[in-house]
């Protein structure tokens, strides 16, 4: 019995996928020659291999016949350990924000406005009635990484800016109004995901990225695993 469960595992295994099956692109062999060129410099291809594989990939039409040419080579299955980034959710998870407010911003019959270099906290709720509020988020401080953003705009206008490299999501609506929000999805999944929840009636609720502006304490980040690969390069 487990004989034959094992051959058929084999031939379930030797199928072609799907994907194997497609017509290569030119970005595809692209990423193959890249793969060949750096096992050439790292002395795992001598020049006559390299030559004779990059030959083959210029001629390939399948993808499937593509990866036949790196399949001996380490670089073509990093990809495979390396999980895929999931986007954020239009919500954050139950309970994941308290539902007390941490700062109201309103505005009747007038404007408010926070901006510059302050602090965001888990939770802000916005009021303009009949007035305006602006919410610039694009140089605060994130002390969390999920930050919702309670709009309620009667009659008003409630504007929302937030930095590039953040993650952006939207689950209002509006009532004879306008509800808007530019959705933002960024690649460092340390990044902070701004939620934008409410009601426009009769008014207007925009939330979007400020162009030209990120989040510090990413880029801080960043630079530190820069500078700590750097060391350990350096260290050999």
């Amino acid at each position: 019995m487990d004989l034959q469960k094992r051959t058929e595992t084999r031939a379930a295994d030797a199928e072609p996928r799907v994907s194997d099956e497609l017509r290569a692109s030119d970005a595809d062999r692209d990423r193959i020659a890249d793969i060949l060129r750096e096992a050439l410099a790292e002395g795992r291809l001598t020049a006559d291999e390299h030559a004779e594989r990059v030959e083959g990939v210029l001629t390939t039409k399948t993808v499937g016949e593509l990866n036949r040419f790196v399949r001996d080579l380490p670089a073509a299955h990093q990809g495979r350990e390396t999980p895929a980034y999931t986007t954020a959710p239009n919500r954050p998870p139950v309970g994941a924000i308290p539902a007390v407010a941490d700062e109201n911003v309103v505005a009747v019959f007038s404007s408010a406005m926070r901006k510059g270099r302050w602090r965001a906290g888990r939770r802000i709720h916005a009021y303009a009635v009949f007035g305006s509020v602006e919410i610039d988020l694009s140089e605060a401080i994130f002390e969390y990484q999920q930050v919702v953003i309670k709009a309620i705009s009667v009659f008003g206008n409630v504007e929302i800016r937030v930095p590039e490299n953040v993650s952006l999501r939207s689950s209002g609506g509006g009532i004879l109004g306008n509800f808007e929000t530019d959705t933002l999805d960024s690649g460092d999944p340390d990044a902070p995901v701004v939620y934008v929840d409410g009601l426009a009636i009769l008014g207007n609720v925009e939330a979007r990225a400020k162009r030209g502006k990120l989040v510090v304490d990413i880029l801080d980040r960043a630079m530190d695993k820069v500078d700590r690969s750097l060391r350990k390069h350096l260290d050999r």
